[in-house]
């Protein structure tokens, strides 16, 4: 690497800002930021906190117990089997899985936010030792020039 392009990639290291990203704001681009896209994201999130919420799993169980005595009553196997598989574990393991993603989501989030705290922290003491490194090279030059 010559001079030059070392000048420039300590320049470019040294002015390089450090953002933080979390899941909130990737949201305007999976619909955009037009109106429409606003609307859908906005009610995309508001369902997905309703139904992903542990309320919601414990509604969706009293829904699902309203048809067990049917399908009980009908002394049917495939029926009953039917029940569990798609009626009840559907319906309940839906709200759970989500706020089960929604906690792993908050704990990516809490991670990104330390991690970004780091690297400001180890961005800063490098820029300050490279001050350092630069103002005895130039002590150095001056002695080296006596």
């Amino acid at each position: 690497m010559n001079t030059m392009e070392k000048d420039n990639t300590i320049k470019k290291a040294r002015d390089t800002t450090h953002t933080l990203i979390l899941s909130r704001d990737v949201l305007k681009k999976i619909h955009g930021t037009s109106i429409i896209g606003r609307i859908n994201t906005y009610l995309a999130v508001k369902i997905t906190q309703i139904v992903g919420s542990m309320w919601c799993a414990y509604i969706f169980v009293l829904l699902t117990l309203i048809s067990l005595p049917a399908a009980i009553a009908s002394h049917n196997t495939i029926v009953i089997v039917s029940w569990i598989a798609q009626t009840f574990l559907q319906l309940v393991l839906l709200p759970i899985i989500i706020v089960g993603q929604n906690v792993q989501a908050e704990a990516s989030d809490a991670r990104a936010k330390h991690d970004h705290d780091t690297l400001n922290a180890i961005h800063t003491l490098t820029a300050e030792i490279y001050k350092i490194n630069e103002q005895q090279t130039q002590i150095l030059d001056l002695l080296n020039k006596k």
